[in-house]
């Protein structure tokens, strides 16, 4: 397998979770304005810390997963 194109395919499925995980963190923080009583940043910031992780982490997956839909595992 081509070393520079494994590089490249890795840096793209890098690049896919980070994306992704931004959206998520965006998106638990969001849950603020939606919920302030349970989500805040004074006295709910546990739980607006664990939305924001989970959010991230789940579009994370799915930014990899779609990355991976588009690019599979480069042919040697």
């Amino acid at each position: 397998m081509n070393v520079q194109r494994m590089e490249l395919w890795l840096k793209g499925m890098l690049a896919a979770a980070v994306s992704g995980a931004a959206g998520g963190v965006l998106t638990g923080f969001a849950a603020v304005g939606i919920d302030p009583q349970h989500f805040n940043l004074a006295a709910g910031i546990g739980a607006t810390m664990r939305i924001g992780a989970a959010a991230a982490l789940i579009n994370a997956v799915i930014g990899v997963a779609a990355y991976l839909q588009k690019s599979p595992l480069p042919e040697s």
